[in-house]
């Protein structure tokens, strides 16, 4: 008899490794990062736990250097969508029923394997694949994802015991069922945690997912999806599905058990799936939850009586760290006149020391921008920059893609606060900054 009233302990944040020379998670990471160079894998889909070779397929290459494959992805036609839905909503009849506990016990089985087994597997394919460097790989891949899995058995505590008050004569009583459907999981290449969570959030909670990865993360998604298999997530309840994005929405969206969408990356691709819901909606079983983390435009705002060193590093690490590609990454500063010749001093004694190379590389503090496409739209930015009689670069403002998709670390001065740089979200290592009188 099953009767206890049972709660998880709020867990502690995974430790960061160092990865310091000579230490032994830098000795097993470089071997892990030499085995996945060396290698070509070849990723299929997975509908209903079952590996499936289309043979439409399409690579992954390093972005720090584009003319080495890491891999062949198979890619999903609309048959396989329409599969997957079938496996999804099958799967759900017996996962929404499974005690939630045991739905937990999943998750940090999971976060144990990520933490174990897999850290160096799951840090090297991030690296590789993302042009992430080994501290930006370790707080993601590894630290943040672990995270998540933890946490959030411990916040499913929270919410199954959250329950109405009663008053005299009465006993009220909530339960809580996943969505009638299936959701959605469209996930970014820039964090291999959010690709975990945007499935494993609604999978806990008893609901199926349809994962679409991001092109350019496919790699270290597949070896994600293997992990949360081995660790008991049962077939179907996750289906994993790489390839064209409209080819996939244009299914998921016309399916009457769309119950859901969980999203992670660009405004417009949001907005777009927001009205094609909204064309749908009369289609639907149910009011589909929309739930979507889209652009940023973070920014610094300095008075003149900040610390100018500090102010400097800020600058510095919040625009170039993973290349600024993130929606927290500041793009954009608004310094006083009175102290920016001192900031700038300390800046421009910083930047030299930024080393910038490839993922193979665990000193360097840059690597490159995700893919050509990003690539020329960052450098048209910078270019219109050189010719705007309103902008100035001030510090890089170069390139080079013979080998890798490499921005060099940019500064833009502007006297219009409303540059567009200064309005328009680049996710490329360019800071935009105004000057302002800060004696007004």
């Amino acid at each position: 008899m099953n009767n206890a009233t049972f709660f998880f302990a709020q867990p502690k944040n995974e430790p960061v490794y160092s990865y310091a020379p000579n230490s032994n998670e830098r000795i097993l990471l470089e071997k892990e990062l030499n085995k996945q160079y060396n290698e070509c894998i070849e990723i299929p889909l997975i509908i209903g736990g079952k590996e499936i070779k289309t043979g439409n397929v399409a690579e992954v290459v390093m972005p720090t250097e584009h003319s080495h494959v890491l891999a062949k992805f198979h890619k999903a036609d609309k048959e396989h969508v329409r599969a997957a839905i079938a496996s999804a909503l099958e799967a759900r009849k017996k996962w929404e029923k499974v005690d939630w506990i045991d739905r937990c016990s999943v998750m940090l089985k999971a976060a144990e394997l990520l933490a174990t087994k897999y850290r160096y597997v799951i840090n090297a394919s991030t690296m590789l694949g993302q042009g992430k460097n080994p501290f930006q790989a370790e707080i993601d891949s590894a630290c943040e994802t672990i995270d998540f899995l933890r946490f959030n058995a411990y916040y499913a505590s929270k919410i199954y015991a959250q329950q109405p008050l009663s008053d005299a004569g009465a006993i009220n009583r909530l339960e809580y069922r996943p969505l009638e459907g299936f959701v959605y999981a469209v996930s970014p290449f820039n964090f291999t945690s959010i690709a975990c969570n945007l499935n494993i959030s609604p999978v806990l909670m008893g609901n199926v997912t349809i994962w679409k990865p991001a092109t350019t993360a496919v790699l270290s998604n597949y070896y994600l999806m293997k992990i949360l298999q081995e660790a008991g997530v049962p077939d179907g309840v996750i289906n994993f599905l790489p390839g064209d994005g409209e080819t996939i929405s244009d299914v998921v969206f016309s399916s009457p058990d769309f119950a859901g969408v969980h999203f992670t990356g660009s405004t417009r691709t949001f907005n777009n799936f927001w009205k094609l819901i909204g064309e749908n909606i009369n289609n639907y079983k149910t009011y589909p939850k929309i739930v979507g983390e889209t652009g940023g435009k973070d920014f610094i705002f300095a008075h003149k009586s900040a610390d100018c060193q500090q102010l400097a590093v800020a600058i510095v690490r919040g625009a170039f760290e993973y290349q600024g590609q993130k929606c927290s990454a500041a793009s954009r500063a608004y310094v006083p006149k009175e102290i920016w010749e001192e900031t700038f001093g300390y800046i421009k004694e910083m930047i030299p020391s930024i080393k910038m190379g490839s993922s193979m590389g665990l000193s360097n503090f840059m690597n490159s921008v995700i893919d050509e496409k990003s690539f020329d739209t960052i450098m048209q930015y910078v270019e219109r920059a050189k010719a705007s009689k309103e902008a100035e670069i001030a510090i890089g403002g170069n390139a080079d893609k013979s080998v890798g998709y490499f921005i060099e670390p940019t500064i833009i001065l502007t006297s219009n606060p409303n540059y567009e740089t200064m309005c328009t979200e680049l996710f490329g290592p360019v800071i935009t900054i105004y000057l302002y009188d800060g004696d007004k």
